[in-house]
């Protein structure tokens, strides 16, 4: 009886993080309306933060030449996050869109209940530095995200998520609208689409709503995302992936 029950505490342990492996990595086409824009990428690798296990999961978003002159984009944003999900420890951000530049820094205290905030100054040329109070379990945007990948869902469901990022803290929400099947590189595939109610300034500066198809099973995959920016209308299409369990068609 006790092998059993230590059996079940490490499956339950293990399915925290039993939607994503260590090593996927998520490769994405961007497309501005039919036109090829550039292309994205979600790498989730082990690491540990001041000897403590965690995940970190690193965001490039980078358009082709062609765009580049038109609007162009280098951004790289990165996570470091418990090993159990529940809450961030380091979000960097360091954003190029068109004139537009970011550099901003949270580090996360989460057993003293505050964040860091640091803002670079491209005019000062440093850093301002802003305490800011979170309460438990607070995530950064980005394990915010791999979090959601962890959790049971069903169509009409919203989940609220502790955020803290862009020096505010808040609850965001994630609206679960509805469950479609789309057409995907890897085959028809049943998903869930799913409405991030995000506040900052996050990717491509968005300022209308954000949608994504998570697949309907363990490992909820996202498999497209649309955005609306200041000019016009993104989609993100997942054309390749490692440690997924789906074979290109």
């Amino acid at each position: 009886m006790r092998k059993i029950f230590l059996i079940l505490l490490v499956l339950f342990s293990l399915q925290i993080v039993s939607a994503y492996e260590i090593g996927e990595k998520l490769q994405f086409e961007v497309k501005y309306g039919l036109i090829p824009a550039g292309h994205a990428s979600l790498t989730a690798s082990d690491t540990s933060y001041f000897q403590k296990p965690a995940i970190k999961v690193t965001s490039l978003a980078k358009t082709n030449k062609f765009f580049d002159n038109i609007y162009k984009v280098r951004d790289e944003i990165t996570s470091v996050f418990a090993q159990n999900s529940q809450y961030s420890y380091k979000f960097w951000k360091r954003l190029q869109e068109g004139s537009y530049r970011q550099n901003r820094i949270h580090l996360y205290y989460p057993e003293l209940n505050y964040t860091m905030y640091m803002k670079y100054s491209y005019k000062k040329r440093k850093f301002n530095n802003t305490k800011l109070e979170i309460p438990e379990n607070t995530h950064d945007i980005l394990s915010a995200f791999y979090w959601f990948r962890t959790q049971e869902f069903a169509v009409g469901d919203t989940l609220k998520i502790n955020v803290a990022v862009d020096g505010s803290s808040y609850k965001a929400l994630v609206l679960v609208q509805d469950l479609e099947n789309i057409e995907t590189d890897f085959g028809e595939l049943e998903c869930f689409k799913i409405e991030p109610k995000l506040e900052g300034e996050a990717i491509f500066k968005q300022t209308g709503n954000i949608y994504i198809w998570l697949t309907n099973d363990e490992y909820k995959i996202p498999m497209l995302l649309e955005s609306k920016i200041i000019f016009g209308h993104f989609r993100a299409i997942l054309r390749d992936g490692e440690k997924i369990p789906y074979q290109k068609k």
